[in-house]
């Protein structure tokens, strides 16, 4: 892609958000793209350890090691998207209608949680759920193998249906290359999900994000105001206060902050290691944010513990419907919350391109020096992941 100047590559590119594993042939592209980091997001059951493996190549026997913050080419995310929450069973308190026999957990299961109820050949269909305890331990484990993973896509979605089973012919026709699990090109059903089983299962991860105290990447369609109650909830008695003249002339005296030791700053982040699990995730992302400008006050509201971030891509944000709403969004946002993100199912040249794209449109509407604002862009990436 050329426009005009040439793109800082050299600078560092990150992807916020993407979805390569859903083409497993593309991942041995990602040493030959341009893009510095890739945080490749898991979101059903079939993809969660591929993009465990994708995070941990072997060498000669052994992970290689990466440069950088523990990172390098891939940076893993595990959590469980709203699109597949439905095959989540609720085991967390009496929410599920206890049944003795496998079959009729599953019948009671669908039937409750989605809407409108289906018949007994869509259930038929679908996979045996999984409980949601089982889900939380299963990201735990793998949140842990990898200690600087997030958690996503997680999130809430109005908008979705799930697709009609696969038929015959479609079976016989669908691309191979593509990982199982997605809708892949089916028509769609009647059946929603249940928002507050949605719910139910976002706050679960929610929470693990909190006690491991892992940044997220959140999906909000047609629910942002149900994400952010989500969020308050989870925020309350932990708010920020407000700190006063004094407090503030210190912490930004720089003076004060050249005088800090290496000893006390070494002592700050084991401070930090040892800080206890909150509800709440640190930082948080909304990925491809498609919301209107009211709605940034509430998420950026000093007062809230969680930072959270917005990203944007080509695909879903410039070439919507609505794409001066977006317009609107970005040049409202402050300089230091804004990510770029591909959304692509493929890794390689369009991966890159599509970044190169929107890094682009962002510094122009931001009126950006193209190498500022790609710096800005890379230390925003580097402080919603690390903090």
């Amino acid at each position: 892609m050329t426009q005009g100047t040439d793109f800082p590559w050299d600078i560092g590119v990150f992807d916020a958000h993407c979805h390569p594993t859903d083409t497993m042939s593309s991942i041995a592209d990602i040493p030959k793209m341009r893009a510095t980091t890739l945080t490749i997001m898991a979101t059903r059951g079939e993809d969660q350890d591929l993009v465990h493996q994708t995070a941990t190549p072997l060498k000669d026997g052994q992970p290689s090691s990466f440069p950088g913050q523990g990172t390098g080419r891939v940076l893993p995310c595990f959590g469980w998207h709203p699109w597949f929450s439905h095959q989540i069973l609720n085991d967390t308190g009496k929410t599920e209608p206890e049944v003795a026999l496998e079959s009729d957990r599953k019948q009671a299961h669908y039937s409750k949680v989605l809407t409108p109820s289906p018949d007994d050949l869509f259930i038929s269909a679908l996979p045996d759920p999984k409980p949601l305890s089982q889900l939380i331990s299963e990201t735990r484990e793998r949140l842990l193998a990898h200690p600087a993973a997030l958690v996503g896509e997680v999130g809430l979605d109005r908008a979705f249906r799930l697709p009609q089973s696969w038929t015959q012919e479609e079976t016989e026709n669908r691309d191979s290359t593509m990982t199982p699990g997605s809708r892949e090109g089916r028509t769609l059903s009647p059946h929603r999900v249940q928002l507050e089983h949605q719910k139910a299962v976002l706050e679960a991860q929610l929470r693990l994000a909190g006690e491991l105290r892992r940044p997220v990447s959140v999906h909000s369609v047609q629910a942002h105001g149900a994400v952010f109650d989500l969020f308050k909830k989870l925020w309350s008695g932990h708010e920020r206060k407000k700190p006063s003249g004094r407090e503030r002339a210190r912490r930004y005296s720089a003076a004060n902050a050249h005088a800090e030791s290496d000893a006390e700053e070494e002592q700050q982040e084991l401070h930090k290691a040892e800080e206890p699990p909150l509800p709440f995730p640190p930082r948080i992302c909304m990925h491809s944010y498609s919301g209107p400008v009211e709605p940034l006050k509430q998420f950026l509201n000093a007062s809230n513990p969680s930072d959270i971030y917005f990203s944007f891509s080509s695909v879903i944000n410039f070439n919507g419907p609505t794409p001066q709403k977006v317009v609107e969004v970005i040049k409202a946002l402050p300089d230091d919350r804004i990510l770029i993100e591909s959304d692509l199912h493929t890794a390689g040249q369009q991966m890159d391109d599509l970044l190169e794209e929107v890094a682009r449109q962002i510094c122009e509407l931001r009126g950006w020096d193209l190498h500022q604002g790609v710096q800005r862009l890379a230390e925003n990436w580097k402080r919603f992941v690390f903090g």
